[in-house]
């Protein structure tokens, strides 16, 4: 495996120190900002009747009495004590120095981390015994969406044949513009949306491109509010691909949306309001497919609020960003929240390129529209050349990414254009070169982005190709160029429409961001993937199935490929588990999904990378892919209590300040001790990080317990699959269960030596320890880290 860079904490320490200190000094007293203040709710004087009440004081005693004092934002009383509100560097210091102020965090603005797949997971309504069908297919539990909005006219939040709401629910269905309350219904139970953040940065929002209220002007919220519990829906397709029947993960579970994404991107203060009232309102799992940079977790609003969600008994899932795939990209890194990768599914949409001597480079697309003439070659060119400057500009870099401006149309006009991708989206390549008189697109990837494919609603007749696949090419060009023949570069895009069956599958997808963890590297991230990959669902009115303003096509559903897909994947079948098991906690869900996951694809062989074709590793897939019907009967759990992630937060060194910042109380860090190190939290997955300051032996040790929800008596045994090198051994090796929800311990001790490395370098082996009583199979994933020090 590819070493990787020096210590993940190391490396990002000197960035965090820089950028994130609580309270940044500016010399521009103009330079407001955005903070999410904490206090300490107890100590409320009674003069004032309500928080707010309360926190507008504190405001006012800390402006300058010329001018208007800074208004709250938002106030939160659930996952988090406290308000939000915007400050100059002076206020933000007067703040901070009020007693019953805890802390102020800057706010992040983060961004969305932008069918078949039931089938492929293995759930079909014909099995009538199966996760679907046990659970009446998640009718009882709330999905919480925090998103980009919703369109609920779409078939797939219809609300036929459903029973009353949840008595349990307390959200409501708050109106705005052109989204009355009585667009809520049965199925879509709760809509709320949250623009103070956003507004606060950017001013009121324009009301001519975006809503304000819950209805999607994006179609990102849409999609995965469907992927999670879209009905059965039938015909369904885009553009005429992936015909067939459109459903959720858990058709009948009840949605509420949180709207948080805007134009301009997701506000933490916004973000943290929607964690506040989800959790109010009672849902039962809270989907975030959105992300930004890695920070400690108390300054970190989505692992906040995740911790405050998860304490009162919610699953969190969140996408763990598209900065695949190099590695220590993986973002919503905190043990409390389920990290979700992505994988491809055994569906694909093939449009080849075939150049005029006759080569054919395979790509992928989903353009709908006009294809070009059959048997017609028409010629090709390549963006990045010298005379592609924007307007003969000569700027090879912006026209080799075909970005907005960048193109000739006197050298495009009639022609296919090979594009770089990179910078804008890869729509917006094609709409550039539409609009420029291009024929035809041919989207080539980088270095970067190796061979992973991504299938696009193009506006013109595109493909996209791999970087091998784009390196011929242009060879090819280049070298009918050169030759300056009767015969120049031609070449045609032939579509090949909707190929099922495909193999291998499941495939890590490029983009899908990988491990280590940043900020604990102790806690492997990603935790599972999922399909991620052009996945078809539901899309709003009013927007183009490429997301390009001038796309003036409209269609019910639309194929998209991210983290954000695969999130709601696992948002969905945690619905169906807590149907299932509903005295699980969101630990013992995700344990149970962790456990059951499996590494081979539907060859029988491991799990492939898509960027380079290799075997894919732990730091790409986690545990592996989800499994749902093994998920359902795992066997065994590794269930996790608040206090041990205090223990946790304790042993990874963070002050008893920063863990009530993260859990709203005062954390005693004397019993955490006894947990040994941080590596013991009661995770599914093991992974132990050694550096090498001149020692030639070193030796760690795990505790972790298990608990029975399987059968009332049964015996497991343990198998160690040990990492190359290392010695792992297990303590007991037999665990003799007597009754359902038995506890029982075990001791996992690696011990290791020495191995060469270049100063900054590491080497990553990777094992497993796998208990099974002949019915269920429950496996950790271990990963072993050696470091060498920089010095």
């Amino acid at each position: 495996m590819a070493p990787f860079p020096f210590s993940p904490r190391f490396l990002i320490f000197l960035f965090l120190f820089a950028t994130l200190t609580p309270l940044p000094s500016f010399s521009d007293p103009e330079n407001k900002k955005t903070f999410i203040i904490q206090v300490h709710h107890e100590t409320k004087p009674s003069i004032f009747p309500t928080h707010r009440h309360w926190y507008e004081s504190s405001l006012s005693s800390v402006s300058n009495t010329a001018s208007t004092p800074p208004r709250v934002i938002h106030t939160y009383d659930t996952v988090f004590h406290g308000f939000s509100a915007k400050l100059s560097p002076s206020e933000a210091q007067k703040l901070q120095s009020l007693g019953h102020v805890i802390t102020l965090i800057p706010e992040q603005v983060r961004v969305p981390h932008t069918t078949r797949s039931p089938q492929f997971l293995g759930l079909t309504t014909a099995d009538r015994t199966g996760l679907l069908h046990e659970t009446d297919f998640g009718s009882d539990l709330v999905i919480g969406v925090i998103d980009t909005g919703i369109w609920p006219e779409r078939q797939s939040f219809n609300d036929r044949d459903l029973g009353p709401v949840p008595a349990k629910w307390k959200g409501h269905c708050v109106a705005g513009k052109d989204f009355p309350a009585t667009a809520c219904n049965r199925k879509l139970i709760g809509a709320r949306y949250f623009s103070g953040g956003y507004e606060a940065t950017n001013g009121k929002m324009n009301g001519t491109t975006e809503y304000r209220s819950p209805r999607d002007s994006d179609g990102h919220g849409t999609h995965t509010a469907s992927i999670a519990a879209g009905r059965y829906v039938s015909p369904a397709s885009t553009l005429g691909y992936a015909k067939g029947v459109a459903a959720g993960m858990a058709p009948k579970a009840r949605v509420a949306m949180y709207k948080v994404c805007w134009n301009g991107g997701c506000y933490d203060s916004d973000i943290l309001a929607a964690f506040d009232a989800a959790v109010a309102d009672g849902v039962d799992v809270a989907s975030l497919s959105v992300g930004g940079v890695v920070v400690p977790y108390h300054l970190d609003v989505i692992a906040i609020g995740a911790f405050g969600a998860a304490s009162a008994g919610v699953f969190v899932s969140a996408s763990a960003g598209n900065g695949g795939p190099g590695g220590l990209t993986v973002t919503n890194v905190a043990p409390w929240v389920t990290t979700v990768g992505a994988g491809t599914i055994d569906r694909d949409f093939p449009a080849y390129v075939e150049l005029g001597n006759g080569k054919i480079v395979p790509g992928v697309s989903i353009y709908g529209g006009p294809g070009l003439a059959p048997g017609k070659m028409y010629p090709i060119v390549y963006a990045g050349i010298g005379q592609f400057g924007g307007n003969g500009s000569g700027d090879g870099y912006s026209s080799s990414l075909c970005l907005e401006g960048s193109l000739d149309p006197k050298f495009v006009k009639g022609k296919i254009v090979v594009c770089d991708r990179g910078i804008n989206s890869r729509a917006a390549k094609g709409e550039e070169v539409r609009k420029n008189g291009g024929v035809g697109m041919i989207l080539a990837n980088g270095v970067f982005d190796g061979e992973g494919l991504v299938a696009d609603c193009h506006v013109l007749p595109a493909t996209a190709v791999g970087a091998t696949g784009g390196d011929e090419i242009r060879r090819y060009i280049a070298a009918a160029g050169n030759l300056r023949a009767n015969s120049p570069p031609t070449a045609t895009i032939v579509f090949k429409g909707t190929r099922l069956g495909v193999r291998p599958a499941p495939v890590v997808a490029s983009f899908s961001a990988r491990g280590p963890n940043p900020e604990s590297p102790e806690i492997l991230k990603p935790d599972v993937i999922a399909p991620g990959l052009n996945i078809l669902a539901a899309w709003p009115d009013h927007v183009g199935p490429s997301g390009v303003p001038s796309d003036g096509r409209r269609t019910e559903f639309n194929i998209l490929s991210g983290t954000s897909m695969a999130c709601p994947h696992v948002s969905g079948l945690a619905a169906l588990l807590k149907a299932a098991h509903p005295d699980w906690s969101p630990a013992a869900i995700r344990s149970a999904l962790m456990t059951t996951a499996y590494t081979v694809d539907n060859r029988g062989d491991p799990m492939l990378d898509e960027s380079t074709g290799n075997v894919s590793s732990v730091f790409d897939y986690g545990a592996g892919h989800v499994h749902p019907e093994k998920a359902m009967n795992p066997g065994l759990v590794y269930d996790i209590s608040t206090s041990d992630y205090v223990n946790f937060l304790c042993n990874s060194n963070y002050t008893t300040k920063s863990i009530h910042v993260i859990t709203r109380k005062d954390a005693d860090c004397s019993g955490a001790k006894r947990a040994g190190h941080s590596g013991n939290l009661n995770y599914p997955s093991l992974s132990a990080v050694f550096q090498q300051y001149g020692k030639k032996r070193m030796s760690t040790h795990f505790i972790r317990t298990v608990t029975n929800v399987g059968d009332p008596n049964s015996v497991y045994k343990v198998t160690i699959r040990p990492p190359g090198g290392p010695v792992v051994t297990v303590q007991p090796d037999t665990l003799t269960f007597r009754r359902v929800g038995q506890k029982l311990n075990f001791l996992v001790r690696v011990q290791t030596r020495a191995v060469k490395l270049s100063p900054g370098g590491s080497s990553v082996k990777s094992g497993s320890i796998v208990w099974s009583d002949g019915k269920h199979t429950v496996t950790s994933p271990l990963v072993v880290t050696m470091q060498q020090p920089l010095d």
